[in-house]
């Protein structure tokens, strides 16, 4: 939600076109605006306004600007509507300070009356404008940059990650957080701020994580720390082993498609992870209960992790959503692992969970983004190696985070058999993979769909719910997910002639069960378009279009493969439609505020 970057170059160059490159790869946190501020000659010079990236440069030039170090942003609104007034940096009445911030400030209205009073002049409707007014207020009262912005993050309440700079205070940028993203390179040419680390790859590997209330000063000649209490901290520089490459498209129309055509490379590196787990589980010892807490697509692969290890290992297992963990927040204890499932690492929800579940029971992250909040808070960590996502809609960080919940299953329950199942899982997604025309072709079928159902049993139901969600998200198709065992129970009331119906019948266990769910719908005027076994005639016969799987693809192992289908379904058929698959209306890629 909202993205920013900050730049100082150690020489006098135009810094303007890097803070463009910056920002713009964070646009998956935002596409409401952009904006950039940059100084020179004592004067704050600023372009903005709403709008793409793109079609912002082209009104604006974006990359013609003065001055050697600056801040930027993309905005995903949340206090006033998309408009160039609301768009970032924000300024004070004066023009002397300049600020951007990822985050919600919770009492700006109070700030706000109280500064209007005092006779400040607010220009937007956004609770960001308050903090340049705030800072402006302190330095006029004598305080230095520093201890302004400090003074500020005294009086605002709410999530935040700030970056200002000041015509009083020449070349330099203070920036601070809670409860947001942000990370401060240390570049050969430059020193660099940004939500997250692609913004920042090909300008600086060198990474340090500020901690929550901590101030950062960046100059020309470098990068300080300080804490609340203004002692100097000494941060330890970690390495990112992302590639510039990662973060770029490489050819694709967009990052979607790359990240669906990547999953099996994801795959093969998580499960490097191995070893890892396996001391995590040895340190972890004796277990009564595991408790999953994730939100949106994390959500349904920690219910895949709930079948897998009740199953395999009869522990008991719950999956909470983030947002309504404080309600079973009395039921852990010290033999209850929590493990919080993130892309990003800085989920709002999850962290404010992580925080109360740490007080009680071990707790274990399984993140992608290295350094992140949950990954420094979290007792143990899995880091997933799906490497940067872009694409709003995950997709290689979700089959990233269901192999590292099948390799802590399966080495939970010394399921070997499983673990070699697991080392097929790149071959097969690949098999998927080369049906990308037919797959492209039959999603032209259903341009026509105003809803969508998906129909699983077993482990084949968290399938179902992502991919709804996955068409939710980008085609704004309305779908849903269902247990096929529960049709019955209401759903079928909504099966009209020719509305299309997922059905998701690895063969196993399930298999006759689901397709009398197949024949139910089928009955009643659905177009059936099933996801099977190659060669499986019974199923060919009954459904409408039926895409083929490999038929060595196990029903336990299914969800890792049945998964990838689904994920092009949705993205043709939003193609289809028209809509920018990267971009989907009103969604960022990490949702920071509660």
């Amino acid at each position: 939600m909202c993205g920013i970057v900050g730049c100082i170059l150690k020489k006098d160059e135009d810094v303007a076109p890097i803070l463009f490159d910056c920002i713009s790869k964070l646009e998956y946190r935002g596409y409401d605006s952009i904006g950039l501020a940059t100084f020179s000659q004592n004067k704050i010079h600023i372009k903005k306004d709403k709008g793409k990236i793109i079609e912002v440069d082209n009104k604006l030039n974006l990359t013609d600007m003065p001055g050697s170090y600056g801040i930027a942003h993309v905005r995903w609104a949340t206090h006033g509507d998309p408009s160039k007034m609301n768009s970032h940096p924000h300024v004070d009445d004066e023009n002397t300070v300049a600020v951007v911030h990822n985050g919600i400030i919770e009492n700006y209205l109070e700030i706000k009356e109280k500064l209007t009073l005092e006779g400040h002049v607010f220009k937007s409707e956004t609770d960001t404008e308050v903090i340049p007014h705030l800072i402006q207020k302190f330095m006029d009262e004598k305080f230095d940059l520093e201890h302004a912005v400090r003074k500020t993050i005294e009086v605002i309440e709410g999530a935040y990650a700030i970056a200002a700079i000041s015509t009083k205070e020449p070349n330099k940028i203070v920036a601070t957080r809670k409860d947001s993203p942000l990370i401060v390179g240390l570049g050969e040419n430059g020193y660099y701020l940004a939500s997250d680390s692609p913004a920042i790859l090909k300008y600086a590997k060198d990474i340090i994580y500020p901690e929550r209330g901590e101030i950062v000063i960046v100059d020309r000649d470098g990068v300080i720390v300080h804490d609340e209490f203004d002692n100097v901290v000494n941060k330890e520089i970690e390495t990112i082993n992302w590639t510039p490459e990662m973060a770029e498209k490489e050819g694709y129309d967009h990052f979607m498609i790359k990240e669906i055509n990547e999953q099996g490379i994801a795959v093969t590196n998580t499960l490097t992870q191995k070893e890892n787990i396996q001391e995590i589980i040895d340190e972890v010892g004796d277990l009564q209960r595991v408790c999953f807490v994730a939100c949106g697509t994390s959500y349904h692969a920690s219910l895949t992790g709930k079948y897998l290890i009740e199953s395999l290992a009869g522990i008991p297992t719950d999956v909470i959503l983030a947002s309504e963990f404080k309600y079973s927040a009395n039921t852990l204890n010290d033999k209850t692992l929590v493990i919080f499932i993130s892309q990003s690492g800085e989920t709002a929800d999850s962290l404010k969970a992580l925080d109360v579940a740490n007080q009680t029971s071990k707790t274990l992250g399984i993140v992608n983004v290295a350094g992140s909040a949950i990954t420094r808070r979290a007792d143990y960590v899995i880091q997933t190696q799906a490497g940067p996502e872009i694409g709003v809609a995950a997709t290689k960080t979700y089959v990233a985070q269901l192999t590292s919940i099948y390799l802590f299953a399966a080495l939970l329950s010394k399921n070997n058999e499983l673990l070699n199942e697991l080392e097929k899982v790149p071959a097969f997604i690949d098999e998927v993979l080369e049906q990308d025309k037919f797959i492209k072709d039959l999603s032209k079928r259903y341009n026509y769909a105003r809803d969508f159902f998906y129909l699983g049993r077993g482990y084949s139901y968290p399938t179902a719910l992502e991919g709804a969600l996955k068409l939710k998200e980008i085609s704004y198709i309305h779908g849903e997910g269902y247990a096929a065992g529960e049709l019955k129970h209401g759903p079928l009331a909504l099966i009209d002639e020719g509305i299309p119906v997922v059905v998701i019948i690895p063969p196993g266990d399930n298999y006759r069960k689901t397709m009398s769910n197949l024949e139910e719908v089928k009955s009643r005027g659905a177009n059936v378009l099933a996801l099977g076994a190659e060669g499986d005639e019974s199923l060919k016969a009954k459904a409408d279009v039926v895409i083929p799987i490999n038929p060595d693809v196990k029903e336990i192992i299914a969800p890792l493969v049945y998964i990838v289908p689904l994920q092009l379904i949705a993205y043709y058929i939003t193609l289809e439609k028209g809509h920018d698959p990267d971009k989907p209306k009103n969604l960022a890629k990490c949702v920071t505020v509660e």
